[in-house]
């Protein structure tokens, strides 16, 4: 069976933890496509140009422990802004995307462009307040000193630059279920998603 469930959003909205939670639930293949573009931003830091790291991307790049920084985030964030990195990593989502016993894929475009006729599409948003306030909690947990004023600095750069960015920008798709994860807990939020992607299995049927 192939089933495509593509979940959109800004940073620290809560889609990576929904997605993995979705996987697991009803044994789809995950991939957090926002860790292409980390990679690729890693890489930039160390010299490479970002088209170039794009079309030579490898699997241990992906893998590296060095991605969840806010430097790197950056860096990832105008790697995204590039048409020809973006170019670059379409065709990995999409052959993912339609892979057998089903995919998750979650990321700022997956909904819009990589997978536009996913059986069930999430958008998934919480206030630049609350996301920035999450994402300082995990930088904080990981010994990183910043600032929480700082982190929603930051956010809200980020949420402007992949909103207005030329290729692709970050919009909920027509047909998306919007999920504001603002003041849920991530039990609440994982059973609304669950909820979505039964009623999506059901019309397959």
């Amino acid at each position: 069976m192939k089933f495509t469930v593509a979940i959109d959003g800004p940073a620290a909205a809560g889609k990576g933890t929904i997605s993995k939670a979705i996987a697991e639930e009803f044994g789809f293949q995950h991939l957090d496509t926002g860790l292409l573009y980390r990679a690729v931003g890693r890489r930039a830091l160390d010299g490479v140009p970002a088209d170039i790291a794009a079309a030579t991307l490898r699997l241990r790049d992906i893998a590296r422990t060095d991605l969840r920084t806010p430097e790197v985030a950056e860096a990832a964030s105008k790697a995204a802004a590039n048409p020809a990195v973006r170019s670059a990593l379409v065709s990995f989502q999409v052959d993912f995307a339609r892979r057998e016993g089903g995919a998750v894929l979650d990321g700022r475009d997956i909904g819009t462009v990589i997978c536009p006729n996913a059986e069930v599409k999430l958008f998934v948003t919480a206030s630049a307040e609350a996301r920035a306030h999450r994402r300082w909690l995990e930088l904080k947990e990981a010994g990183l000193d910043i600032s929480e004023a700082e982190v929603l600095e930051n956010v809200r750069t980020r949420d402007q630059r992949d909103a207005e960015r030329d290729a692709a920008p970050m919009v909920a798709a027509e047909d998306a279920v919007l999920l504001d994860t603002s003041t849920m807990d991530v039990k609440t939020a994982t059973e609304a998603a669950f909820e979505v992607v039964r009623v999506g299995l059901a019309k397959r049927q």
